[in-house]
This record gives structure tokens, C-alpha cells and sequence, in this order.
């Protein structure tokens, strides 16, 4: 199995990989949020063609729903599969749980699919259709299920998370009524003008829900905003992290877009500054790539070179917010699930920790150097993978803390 682009993607990604019956098949779960992330699909095929032979190649996701013919026409590709019967048992001649999914400490579950929305930069409900939602008691017995299996973290994933029929809050409040055993609950992607009164009192007030979020801002100027037909202006963007943030200690992250048509100089230094308006330590970069089809496909380009520039830049400005934020939680204690392969996980506000051996680490915890390679390699495991504990962080990388156990 192979997946590539959203935690959506991951999600349906284990639910195929219990349907498919046959050992000598390989199948690409590919994603078309991006030309790149097309690009990506096809490279994906043609390595599991050369890695595997004699394999039969399976082709569904996104990527080969926006363009099946092309993906057809693949010589590396024996079939395509379409999103809406890539979770099928009949799709692939087998019965759900034929054969046992790999399970993992963090488990993505997915509630919702599609989008009703039409925001300009977007092909995704052309792979997705319009917006679903997973009936709130299927949804509850899925995620005590993936607690059975060894899950301690279950991410609540879809296209358009917040737009869960009924409410996202009251799903959220369903599943950890029913699912008293889950210590985390996680949420992916939320539109800031979504959040409703109960969900934001889950996120703010409830420890089993993880104080992280990560938010759809695709920019940080009006104009730019509108012409994507986004729902929120910047202001209300940068109210809504105040007002989460205000109640509390939330780590914000963010989908970004650089160079999107029209955007001037100004207009990008506006989407600059909202990394540190909005506090994001958690940033997902996007250079625009023009999709056909959609309405930005047709409107006046800003120059490819400009829009990888200008991702670069707000990759470095997020890089930096991020280094200052995890330098900040050295001395803190944090709570982990243990992941694979065993000397890592994530703390509850998503930094990744990754755990040395106590009689390796550094004397000086205020120390800025890092623990010596023999240490790192050294990791030591504090339990089973599954085990949620407590964890002293000792220092800090650019990407990630480091820890011992508490």
C-alpha cells in the first residue's frame, strides 16, 4: 500500500489495506491536490513497477479520479479504481476484516468526504464530489474499535471536516461519550469560520481533546481571500486563534498558498506577517499551481519562480516561529504516545519528541547541543508502543524536541 497526500487519504489508505485480498498486489492511494502532488502519483507508480514486476498495480485516490484516462493509459497500470468504490469489499473481492489492518498508536479515522464549497484554487471536489458525513454511531463504533486494536490517539479526518452534518462539535462530544477509553482525540484541518460554540468549548476546555489545530488559511490578505472565495478575512482569522488561545495553551497550524494569482507584493507580505499574527508553528506550504478547470486557472498568474520564492520565504519565517516555539518547551514536561518504532511520539500540542537514553543525555538540560549521535542511536523504549507517558524535554532541534523520561 502506498499512500500519498491528506490524513483523509491515510484513514481510507488502512481500510483498504484490511479489504485487499491478494498478496501480489500493489495499490497507490495517490492524491491531486497539487500538479506536484499529480507529478508525485505517477512516480509512485512507476517505482512500485520497478520495485515490484511481477506485481498487479492498483491506481485510486484523487490524482487518477481527475485525470483516470491518463492514469489508464499508464503502461505501468493494471487498474484504476474510483474514489467512490475504493472502500468497497466488493471492489476488491474481499469482506471488511479478511485480513487484520496495521494498526498504530495514532489512528486516522475519516467522518467526512467531499466539499460543497467552491474556492477557486481547488480540483479536490472534482476527485471528492460534494460533502458526505459518516452517521455519528458508525462513527463512535469505528473509533472503540480502533481503541480495541491498541489506538491511544484517534485524528478525526475529512475534505471538509468542519462542515460535519449535525455539527463537528457534537460528533466530537459523541465519540468521547462512547468512547470513554480513548485518552486523545486529535482534529485535522478546521475552517476558522466553522467553528461552532461547542466545538470550540471541546477545544478549549476538554483534556481529552489534544490543544492543537490546524487551520484552512490559504493567506493573510483580503483581497487574495476573496478572489479564492475563502469564507473568513484575515481579521476574523487572527481573532479566532486569539480567542482559542485566550482560553488555551493551543499550537496553531496552517495550510498556506504563495503566489496565488494577483497577489502583489503587499498582498504576500500580509500572508508573511499572519505567521506571526497567528502564532503558526505548524505550517503547511503551498507555491500555487495553476489547476485546469478551476477559476484561478484563468485569472492573471503570478510568475512560478515568483511563487516558489515567495513559499520559501514563509517556509523560512514558519521555520524560525517554529525553532523559537520548541526552544520554549525545553525544561516543560509533556505527555507522549509512544510510536513506532518506539523511541518517539508526538506531545499533546503535536511537537515531536524524540526520547535518549537518561545515562546518555546531557548533564546540563539549559545546554543548546544536542545529545551525541551514540545517544540518539541509543534511544531507549519506555514501554510498548501504545504506552502514553511522561517526558522531560532536555533540548531541542530545528524540527523536533528531545526527551527522557520523566
Amino acid at each position: 500500500m502506498i499512500t500519498l497526500g491528506c490524513r483523509l487519504n491515510l484513514a481510507e489508505s488502512e481500510t483498504i489495506r484490511a479489504l485487499v485480498g491478494a498478496d501480489d498486489m500493489v495499490v497507490i492511494n495517490g492524491c491531486g491536490v497539487t500538479n506536484e502532488a499529480m507529478r508525485q502519483t505517477r512516480v509512485a507508480i512507476r517505482r512500485a513497477r520497478r520495485d515490484r514486476p511481477e506485481a498487479k498495480i492498483v491506481v485510486t485516490g484523487c490524482a487518477s479520479e481527475m485525470d483516470h484516462d491518463a492514469f489508464a493509459a499508464m503502461p505501468e497500470v493494471d487498474r484504476v479504481v474510483p474514489n467512490a468504490a475504493k472502500l468497497l469489499p466488493a471492489t476488491w473481492g474481499a469482506f471488511p476484516n479478511q485480513r487484520p489492518a496495521r494498526r498504530h498508536a495514532r489512528a486516522f479515522l475519516g467522518v467526512q468526504n467531499g466539499c460543497d464549497h467552491a474556492c477557486t484554487f481547488c480540483a479536490i471536489p472534482m476527485g471528492r464530489g460534494p460533502s458526505r458525513s459518516e452517521p455519528v454511531g458508525q462513527v463512535v463504533s469505528a473509533a472503540a474499535e480502533l481503541v480495541q486494536q491498541g489506538a491511544r490517539e484517534i485524528v478525526l479526518t475529512g475534505v471538509d471536516l468542519t462542515s460535519y452534518d449535525g455539527g463537528l462539535g457534537a460528533l466530537v462530544e459523541a465519540v468521547l461519550v462512547g468512547v470513554p477509553a480513548l485518552p486523545r482525540l486529535r482534529l485535522s484541518s478546521l475552517d476558522t469560520i466553522e467553528i461552532d460554540d461547542r466545538l470550540f468549548e471541546l477545544i478549549t476546555g476538554e483534556p481529552r481533546v489534544m490543544p492543537h489545530v490546524h487551520l484552512s488559511l490559504q493567506a493573510g490578505d483580503d483581497l487574495i481571500l476573496k478572489r479564492m472565495k475563502r469564507r473568513h478575512l484575515r481579521a476574523e482569522a487572527i481573532a479566532t486563534v486569539e480567542r482559542l488561545k485566550a482560553r488555551r495553551d493551543i499550537a496553531v497550524g496552517a495550510d498556506l498558498i504563495a503566489g496565488f494569482p494577483t497577489e502583489s507584493e503587499a498582498a504576500f507580505a500580509n500572508t508573511l506577517a499572519l505567521i506571526d499574527d497567528c502564532d503558526i508553528v505548524h505550517a503547511h506550504v503551498f507555491p500555487y499551481s495553476p489547476r485546469t478547470g478551476t477559476p484561478a486557472a484563468r485569472m492573471p498568474q503570478v510568475s512560478p519562480v515568483v511563487a516558489r520564492a515567495r513559499a520559501a520565504q514563509l517556509r523560512e519565517a514558519a521555520d524560525r516561529r517554529r525553532r523559537s516555539w520548541l526552544a520554549s518547551l525545553v525544561g516543560t514536561t509533556q505527555r507522549i504516545v509512544i510510536e513506532k518504532p518506539g523511541d518517539r511520539g508526538h506531545a499533546e500540542n503535536f511537537a515531536e519528541i524524540r526520547l535518549v537514553d537518561p545515562s546518555l543525555a546531557p548533564q546540563d538540560h539549559a545546554t543548546t547541543a544536542l545529545p551525541s549521535a551514540d545517544a540518539a542511536l541509543s534511544a531507549v523504549r519506555m514501554g510498548k508502543i501504545g504506552d502514553v507517558r511522561s517526558v522531560s524535554i532536555i533540548d531541542a532541534a530545528h524540527d523536533h524536541l528531545i526527551g527522557i523520561p520523566a
